[in-house]
């Protein structure tokens, strides 16, 4: 049977704003949760609800309404000791170790996880849901997403750095095991 996988990606973080490693504890911006209470209504309903367990992805869930239940698969993209740092410190500091994880999806020069790990991990919960059918909705990290539609249609790791999502869009996929179709990026508008 089909499923439905409604991704929301979380709201927009000050972490997002400075193009930073978020380390999870990354607060929501004023205009962030404003677009994210304004979304609620805009929300497709699912009969099963996950967050990952960022602050950003359980306040995005909390300001949209959602009751949803911690998914450990649904964290965000471990990036080991860059955690916290900007992207331009860690290419001023590592330029051959970013060189290598934009280049390697197996690799992980941060000592963290490997891009090739990241999509395995999420395509896992992915094939996980609902075989028999229904609706799932999960408030998520941008990162995430972007795994998830790399796993759902069989595209090289490498075209994860080729996708943008925005906070607050919603990317479905719909089907099942082995056979996704994608619906990109519907932002939630109040």
């Amino acid at each position: 049977m089909t499923v439905r996988v409604f991704l929301v990606s979380s709201a927009e973080s000050e972490a997002f704003g400075q193009a930073r490693f978020d380390d999870g504890t990354s607060p929501l911006t004023a205009a962030g949760e404003r677009r994210a209470r304004a979304g609620a209504s805009e929300l497709p309903g699912a009969g099963a609800y996950s967050t990952a367990s960022s602050v950003r992805c359980r306040r995005t869930a909390h300001l949209l309404g959602v009751d949803a239940a911690e998914q450990p698969a649904l964290r965000d993209w471990d990036l080991g000791r860059w955690r916290g740092l900007r992207l331009d410190e860690v290419s001023a500091a590592e330029p051959e170790g970013v060189a290598d994880w934009l280049a390697d999806p197996g690799a992980a020069p941060h000592g963290g996880e490997a891009l090739a790990e990241l999509c395995a991990r999420v395509g896992g919960w992915l094939d996980g849901r609902a075989p028999d059918g229904g609706r799932v909705l999960a408030v998520v990290e941008p990162a995430v997403v972007r795994a998830a539609v790399v796993h759902g249609l069989g595209l090289p790791p490498q075209a994860f750095w080729r996708m943008d999502v925005l906070p607050l869009t919603v990317t479905e996929l719909s089907g099942r095991a082995g056979r996704w179709n994608l619906r990109c990026g519907r932002p939630l508008t109040g």
